[in-house]
């Protein structure tokens, strides 16, 4: 779905998470981050893999990564997400759809026969310069982690 490859610049962004801080790409310079959308939280392929990716939080910290998750929902929504999980990263609430459509992950979807537009389950890991180091757009939910990070 998303026009954007390895080797790319991210695209610049400015969103507010959970708590409502604005967060942005630039607060990221000189370190490694990965984003990942997902298409609604508390849904359980969703909490699968926010959860997969804060079990392994110090992995990623001691590799230099940061993590921040992307989805549609309202502040309110992510804020709970977060909390009943512990997540401990930040969570857009990407209503606007500014850095969803910045990265091209919203588009039409088949679920049950039925089609509808939405988010498509897609990280970005990106490096500390800002340029795309990975695109995987094959999740694996329970075991998303093992995709990002090699051992």
């Amino acid at each position: 779905m998303t026009n954007l490859k390895i080797g790319d610049k991210a695209p610049s962004f400015k969103a507010k998470d959970e708590q409502g801080n604005t967060i942005s790409l630039a607060d990221y310079q000189g370190k490694k981050l990965v984003v990942f959308f997902y298409p609604k939280a508390s849904t359980p392929g969703c909490t699968a893999e926010a959860c997969n990716l804060n079990d392994n939080y110090d992995r990623f910290k001691a590799q230099g990564y940061e993590i921040l998750g992307v989805s549609a929902d309202s502040a309110k929504r992510q804020s709970n997400f977060k909390t009943k999980y512990g997540f401990q990263y930040p969570l857009l609430a990407d209503e606007e759809k500014v850095v969803i459509n910045a990265f091209g992950v919203w588009g039409p979807k088949k679920f049950m026969g039925k089609e509808y537009d939405g988010i498509h389950r897609t990280t970005f890991v990106i490096d500390e310069k800002g340029i795309i180091e990975d695109v995987i757009t094959k999740v694996k939910t329970k075991g998303h982690t093992a995709q990002i990070l090699v051992d």
